[in-house]
């Protein structure tokens, strides 16, 4: 009996010297091992229990400070010890005990997230103009509030003063009283904006009445003074010109009576007709941007273009080829040509003089951009030119052709060829029409520029140490010589915050760095140049579209997103 009892007395003092090894640490859980501790000074004792479990050996996990499990540490697990035969039994019939250390847990420190809502506008930056204009306070009650520098949007200006809309918020209830009396507010200035756009617009047109009963003084408006000069001044000879050649072709009809003589004429009208609405198009669109148009009114021409090659093939194409099926359904004699031919050779003449006008300025034109003739008239650069240049080639070729079918019925006595000349103007113009109504649809439509200056502007943005690559661009052009130009931007974080670094005292922000003690400390020190890492991100965006307008003028618009 005394000797089984000194070995299980000899048991416990090893586990107890085993233990003594290990780290102390409380469990979460109770163990059947241990009846209870005692601990004096750094050392502990346990005091033992007839049932010992086997478990695992340096078993840890951490957990963050919000409560969530992280599970165990990776590498933490150790390995099982096996026990002696004569000190690990104190019977023949006990099993071997394992003793294994206890759970270490380990606390991870972590901001608490907030909730912000679905809605949230408590940062949210507002500018004077709609603080007065949306909050109905005045220049004065905005002195009291707060007031922020921030970076302009604006190409013409750095920075600009802007107000935190809780403080306005606050500011318009304590002159207004309550959010209701503000309501009223907004409704009465609402219906006097509206009286007064009323008023404006009465004004207005008394003022035109008034004009036009005393002419008007003032010097000529830029609009008019764009039908004066490139693809106006075009338009508007050829205007001068086809009304002319229509008046003269129409008398030679009505004397001679031709199929052909008619086409032509009917030809001349509808170029009179169509420049004409070339010529309100360029008006139109030189018109400045307004809040419902934000990109302005430069798709006019392209819209007038279209609207033109419509007409052509209506009035045009349309009325020569019932004309020439009529001719050859109901054929009648024809009167003397002489008259006919003396027209047609002064139209020769004067649609040829309009042709070298319109060749002139588009040569001019794609000169400049760098292109070809045949370039620039595909890709319809300058929509107006093209309906002039076309029209008046159609024109002096369907002089001809008219010509020629005349001189075969005055030597042949045969009315078909006429009617047959008829019908080959129709379908020229048919064609004609065809090709502007395309080219215009496609401009309308938003085509991309061509390649090689889409690999520019591309090879502009890669070539920055501050982008790391971009994707999905687009770049659409958006007509006279205007492109718009689109991209999603990688930008490299750590270039970005270098550049936020040199601009900053290194050693005043070591000590601030030196200062951090606490959670809240870092959380605001974090928060601080956080923001302003974040406002020098898109002063690097707006360096990069203003280096993309300076070096590609035709860039007008550029939406670079961050990725």
């Amino acid at each position: 009996m005394m000797p089984a009892l000194a070995a299980q007395r000899r048991g416990w003092r090893c586990l107890n010297r085993l233990y003594l090894r290990c780290p102390a640490a409380p469990l979460s859980r109770v163990c059947h091992g241990w009846q209870g501790s005692m601990k004096w000074g750094s050392v502990s004792h346990m005091l033992p229990c007839s049932r010992l479990p086997v478990q695992s050996l340096s078993q840890v996990r951490v957990y963050t400070s919000d409560g969530q499990k992280k599970g165990p540490v990776p590498g933490s697990e150790g390995a099982v010890r096996k026990p002696g035969t004569a000190r690990d039994t104190s019977s023949a019939g006990q099993k071997p005990l394992v003793l294994q250390e206890p759970i270490q847990v380990k606390v991870k420190a972590v901001l608490k997230k907030r909730e912000y809502g679905s809605k949230y506008t408590q940062n949210n930056f507002i500018t004077g103009v709609r603080a007065i204009n949306e909050f109905c306070l005045k220049s004065s009650d905005l002195e009291q509030l707060r007031k922020i520098r921030r970076r302009s949007p604006h190409e013409d200006t750095e920075a600009f003063t802007v107000f935190l809309r809780s403080d306005v918020e606050a500011k318009s209830l304590e002159v207004w009283g309550s959010p209701e009396a503000l309501a009223r507010e907004r409704k009465r200035r609402k219906e006097a904006e509206i009286e007064y756009r009323e008023n404006l617009f009465r004004n207005q047109k008394l003022l035109k009445e008034y004009k036009d009963f005393l002419g008007d003084t003032k010097p000529r408006s830029s609009t008019a003074g764009m039908l004066l000069k490139g693809p106006g001044k075009v338009v508007m000879v050829a205007i001068c010109i086809n009304g002319l050649n229509f008046f003269f072709k129409l008398l030679a009809w009505v004397y001679t009576g031709s199929a052909s003589m008619f086409s032509e004429a009917i030809h001349s009208l509808a170029d009179t007709c169509n420049q004409a609405l070339l010529a309100l198009g360029i008006s139109q669109s030189a018109r400045t941007p307004d809040p419902s148009h934000p990109y302005g009114f430069t798709n006019m021409r392209y819209i007038a273009s279209l609207i033109s090659g419509v007409g052509i093939f209506m009035m045009g194409a349309g009325l020569s080829w019932y004309h020439g099926i009529m001719g050859l359904l109901h054929p009648q004699p024809m009167e003397s040509l002489l008259w006919a031919y003396c027209i047609l050779a002064g139209s020769l003449v004067s649609e040829g003089a309009t042709l070298l006008v319109a060749i002139n300025e588009i040569r001019r034109s794609a000169r400049a951009k760098g292109l070809s003739f045949y370039q620039y008239v595909r890709l319809s650069r300058d929509p107006s030119t093209n309906v002039v240049l076309l029209e008046d080639a159609a024109a002096v070729l369907g002089v001809t052709l008219a010509a020629t079918c005349m001189g075969l019925t005055s030597l042949t006595g045969n009315p078909y060829y006429d009617s047959l000349g008829s019908l080959g103007v129709g379908t020229l113009l048919g064609a004609v029409s065809a090709f502007l109504i395309y080219t215009n649809t496609e401009a309308l439509l938003g085509r991309s520029i061509n390649p090689e200056q889409l690999q520019r502007l591309t090879e502009l943005l890669e070539s920055d140490p501050v982008v790391r690559a971009i994707h999905d661009v687009k770049a659409t052009d958006m007509g006279l010589s205007k492109v718009r130009f689109k991209a999603e931007v990688d930008f490299d974080g750590r270039v970005v915050t270098r550049s936020y670094l040199e601009k900053q005292d290194i050693e005043q922000l070591l000590q601030e760095i030196q200062q951090v003690k606490t959670l809240e400390e870092l959380e605001a020190f974090m928060l601080k140049h956080g923001e302003n890492i974040i406002d020098t991100l898109g002063a690097e965006v707006d360096r990069l579209e203003k280096e993309l307008k300076q070096r590609n003028p035709d860039v007008r618009h550029v939406d670079l997103e961050i990725l």
